[in-house]
């Protein structure tokens, strides 16, 4: 359950990817995104959770929160 501030402004669901896809198709999101918005994604790829933390940080970024819960991965993205 997300708390008022993360209400996220798009979501995006990568469930079934495989890296890099959900970052890749996280990345083309924010691209569309003005700064300061929040997106939401959802993904099954484990590898995600390493991939998102990486690319938040390296990308000015602000990974403001994650979830994992069985096999879902979840990940808001504040666009720099």
């Amino acid at each position: 359950m997300t708390d008022a501030a993360l209400v996220p402004d798009a979501e995006l669901d990568a469930s079934g990817l495989n890296c890099p896809m959900p970052l890749l198709k996280a990345k083309l999101e924010l691209n569309r995104l003005p700064s300061g918005a929040l997106l939401k994604v959802t993904a099954t790829d484990a590898a995600s959770r390493r991939d998102f933390q990486a690319f938040a940080r390296l990308a000015g970024h602000v990974l403001e929160r994650e979830e994992a819960e069985d096999g879902v991965y979840r990940y808001w993205l504040r666009k720099g």
